[in-house]
């Protein structure tokens, strides 16, 4: 079953408010709101990171910030009491998530994936993610993605996008 089946099914098999939108193949989170039309502060930006404890010990995390943020590398290091954190390569990513870069959607089916979302992503009364796939998105109520989900909830989020540029 692929990540994208997995999904869906998780959704629908637990009476998720959601709806698929399928748009042109866009895996970067600026560019693939405006195909979606809504603001990006309700993109779910996914990103995988390794929080490293000491030398030989790594966690895996994926992070969920909203699409007008950066990921804060330092609040995960913190958060999971680490003394160095980085994002994952691409084919580390690409192997925990079960989705190619740029689709990685924020749920972790995997023990060894830990999931943190920040709350000002919550605020928000649906999260708009790639679905495991370029082209095909998922608007869903943020109700029932905490539901769902179970993430952990912190703040994670860095500098805004309009603060960097």
């Amino acid at each position: 079953m692929t990540t994208y089946e997995r999904l869906t099914a998780l959704l629908a098999s637990h009476g998720a408010r959601f709806r698929l939108i399928p748009h042109e193949p866009q895996g970067v989170t600026s560019p693939a709101s405006r195909l979606r039309g809504h603001p990006l502060s309700q993109a779910a930006k996914c990103i995988v990171a390794r929080v490293k404890h000491g030398k030989k010990v790594n966690r895996f995390v994926l992070a969920v910030v909203p699409g007008d943020r950066l990921v804060a590398l330092d609040a995960l290091r913190e958060l999971w009491g680490g003394t160095y954190a980085s994002f994952a390569t691409r084919e580390t990513a690409e192997e925990l998530s079960g989705c190619v870069s740029g689709t990685i959607i924020p749920f972790s089916f995997r023990d060894d994936l830990e999931l943190v979302v920040d709350p000002r992503l919550l605020d928000e009364p649906q999260i708009y993610f790639n679905a495991a796939r370029l082209d095909m998105s998922i608007a869903l109520d943020t109700r029932d993605y905490v539901r769902l989900a179970r993430p952990r909830i912190a703040d994670v989020a860095g500098a805004s996008l309009a603060e960097v540029s």
